[in-house]
């Protein structure tokens, strides 16, 4: 997936639960809570495939784990995995 691409999927489903695989296979299930050019930040689901790496943000903001814009290969609505 273009970075272009992931970036306007990533805006498009802001604050949705999504799936996200990166280009390594590994995925990551959350909400998304900000989009920006190079970086895409979802808050962890608990129980759901997470990787363990918890709730970190940024001054405390709660953001979630960062995801580099150009590591995504594909985004998904995780609620039709879940179903």
């Amino acid at each position: 997936m273009h970075p272009r691409e992931a970036y306007e999927l990533c805006n498009r489903h802001m604050g949705k639960r999504v799936c996200i695989t990166e280009k390594g296979g590994r995925r990551h299930y959350g909400t998304i809570t900000r989009v920006d050019r190079n970086m895409v930040w979802i808050m962890p689901d608990r129980g759901f495939g997470g990787f363990g790496l918890g709730y970190w943000g940024f001054g405390g903001s709660g953001l979630g784990i960062g995801i580099a814009i150009g590591a995504i290969a594909g985004i998904a609505l995780a609620g039709a995995f879940f179903w």
